[in-house]
């Protein structure tokens, strides 16, 4: 069992930056991969960035590349979402998820509550 808590969410004008933190608990954090879903208003949950459990692999939609960079700490038990040059658009609540991550797919065996993230214009 894994137990995933986001925080780091908050209001922030466009061009700003925010760090999203997920603090896992259970002994297994480490063996798998960790992900960031977002989910905007009236929309579907779409996948944000992956990163393997060992670390060797990120995989990031096209919408985020070059502006978010997911990274983790397993001794810590935490993955985090660096977002910078956030844009209106990156509205939404953020999930964490833990499970297995390919180039194509995340298989999430556990979610996050989520946590709201606003970009003003």
């Amino acid at each position: 069992q894994v137990q995933l808590v986001e925080s780091g969410g908050g209001l922030v004008q466009a061009g700003g930056s925010l760090r999203l933190s997920c603090a896992a608990s259970g002994r297994t954090f480490s063996r798998y991969d960790m992900g960031w879903f977002r989910q905007a208003p009236g929309k579907e949950r779409e996948f944000v960035a992956a990163i393997t459990w060992s670390r060797t692999s990120t995989y990031y939609a096209d919408s985020v590349k070059g502006r978010f960079t997911i990274s983790r700490d397993n001794a810590k038990n935490t993955v985090y979402l660096q977002m910078n040059s956030l844009k209106p658009e990156d509205t939404a609540v953020y999930y964490c998820a833990a499970g297995v991550s390919e180039p194509s797919l995340f298989d999430a065996d556990y979610w996050g509550q989520g946590t709201q993230v606003t970009v003003s214009s």
